[in-house]
């Protein structure tokens, strides 16, 4: 499998600030994923490609302008009319913001701790 892109639709357009064409016919995972995230999410698309799919899988990607965002990724095998795996259909949202909430209630939480147990001793 070759995991060349040949779908971009404008949602994507408008998360990554790639063009179609830009994308088209090029490798997502070696061209557009960070490194030390490559093998993970080739693994999902390769799995997908076997009949696995998978859901609510999270990675990095950078945009086009060298913004990190966060994907949360389903990827499903794409087949043709007689069942053969023929692709992946992947579906991403951003969920950057969300992600970015996460770490913020974790670190109020920390300090809360931290000031709850010096209050404490």
């Amino acid at each position: 499998a070759l995991g060349l892109v040949n779908e971009w639709n404008n949602k994507s357009v408008e998360i990554t600030g790639y063009s179609k064409e830009e994308v088209m016919g090029k490798s997502l995972v070696d061209q557009y994923i960070s490194e030390d995230f490559r093998e993970s999410v080739k693994s999902v698309f390769d799995d997908a490609l076997d009949g696995k799919g998978t859901a609510n899988f999270e990675f990095p990607i950078f945009t086009k302008d060298r913004r990190r965002i966060e994907i949360l990724l389903n990827a499903t095998t794409r087949c043709n009319v007689k069942g053969e795996a023929i692709g992946v259909l992947g579906v991403g949202q951003d969920i950057t913001e969300r992600k970015m909430v996460e770490i913020e209630k974790a670190t109020v939480a920390q300090e809360l701790q931290a000031f709850i147990d010096t209050a404490n001793a």
